[in-house]
Parts: C-alpha cells; structure tokens; sequence
C-alpha cells in the first residue's frame, strides 16, 4: 500500500492551483534558456567528415538531405559491441514518426554511431526502426565531439566538457549543425542528462503518479530493449 496523502476534492484543487504556479515558472524558465540555446555562438567545421550509409559513403554536408540545420543523435555503438546501448534504445524508441515534422521545420534527424553500418542496420531491423542511422567509424567524428574516448580517456573527466568521467568507449548526446552557402558550423552539444528532452516516454513517466520512481543510484537499471521486457507489449 502506498503511504500517500489522500484529500478531499477542494484541497486537491487547492493544491493542484499552487502547483500550476511552479509549472508556469518552470516554463517561463525553460523558455528563457531556449532562447539562450539560440544565441549561443557557433563554430565552423573545417573537417570534411565522412559516414557510411545504405548507399555507401556521404559527407556530413550529405546528412542535412536538403535541409538547413542538422541533428544527430550520438548513439552508444561501439564496433566491438554486439548490440546497441540498451539506454539509447530507449531514446531511439521515439524517434520515429518525428521525421516528417522535423523535416517541416527545415531539419534534418540522423543518428551516428561507430559500428559498421551492416551491424547497425540489422540491428535497427531488430528494433523495427525506420530513422536514418549512419556509421563514423572510419573518421574521428566521434572523438571530436566528445563522444568517444581512448582507453586512456576513459577514466578522466573529459566527458559533458570535462565534468564527468566517461567510464566506457561511447556516450550519449545530441549535436546541432548549420549548413549555409556551403559552410558547416557546429550550434550545440547536450551530454548526459542534457538528452533528456528528446525522451518522449520519460516526459509521459513523469506525470504518471509516481513519477521516475528510479533507484538513485543507478536511475535506468529498470531500462530493457524493447524486445526484453518480460511483457513485449509494455
């Protein structure tokens, strides 16, 4: 039995009005720090990157398909793992369906790992994927961008830009491009918790009643493939 205050429907509503206060706040701040994300200043990319696809090599210039402004969703592959990350399966499972919308806002979603493209293709056949998912295994674009790391790096704090220790190969994180009359710049970096927002099914746990409801010392231990949970309809 869960040991939770239970009120009558006006102090529920009592309550609930309080709240709503913090939640506009939350979004009045949130939208600031948009605004400051937008401003931030960029950098060109003078590397010419290459990736491999489904119809063989393309350049990063390759991966904006048209469009202006590029997302890439960093995705723990390493080339000597059998499988993706189990936790960035958990942020691929909604991607999704955002293509059309995205692409509607001039942008263009990809995710990049280092493993072969034929190892991340049968495994995105196994999750029944369909976004744009490419290999950068034969260019330092993931340790460029903080990303991935040398055995010797793994156990310094040169991830999220030198806060945390890295602790494997690969990480998590999202990266922003800008493409403009043939130049490339690079707007934004997230790492580590900073990919939170492009969680669709985390923002739908944290209105369930008992929210994340995570061990705090390891949060995502809960975390499954899809295809692993004891019911694969949950």
């Amino acid at each position: 039995m869960i040991n939770h205050a239970v009120v009558s429907h006006d102090e529920w509503l009592q309550a609930r009005r309080e709240f709503l206060g913090q939640e506009k706040a939350f979004t009045r701040e949130r939208d600031r720090i948009s605004a400051a994300r937008v401003a931030l200043p960029w950098e060109r990319v003078e590397q010419e990157y290459v990736f491999c696809g489904p119809h063989g090599e393309v350049t990063l210039a390759d991966l904006f398909n048209g469009c202006r402004q590029l997302i890439v969703y960093h995705f723990m592959f390493p080339p000597e793992w059998d499988a993706g990350c189990p936790h960035c399966s958990f942020w691929a499972d909604n991607f999704d369906g955002n293509a059309a919308h995205l692409r509607a806002r001039d942008i263009s979603f990809v995710a990049v790992s280092r493993a072969p493209f034929d190892q991340l293709a049968a495994y995105r056949a196994r999750m029944g994927w369909s976004f744009q998912w490419f290999s950068s295994g034969d260019s330092t674009f993931n340790y460029d961008f903080g990303v991935s790391f040398t055995a010797d790096q793994q156990d310094e704090p040169v991830f999220n830009y030198g806060n945390a220790v890295p602790g494997m190969p690969d990480r998590e994180a999202a990266s922003a491009f800008f493409h403009d009359n043939g130049a490339i710049y690079h707007t934004y970096s997230t790492y580590g918790r900073g990919i939170d927002l492009l969680n669709g099914t985390y923002n739908f746990i944290d209105i369930s009643p008992l929210g994340r409801n995570e061990d705090p010392d390891d949060t995502q231990s809960w975390v499954r493939r899809h295809d692993e949970y004891d019911d694969p309809d949950s």
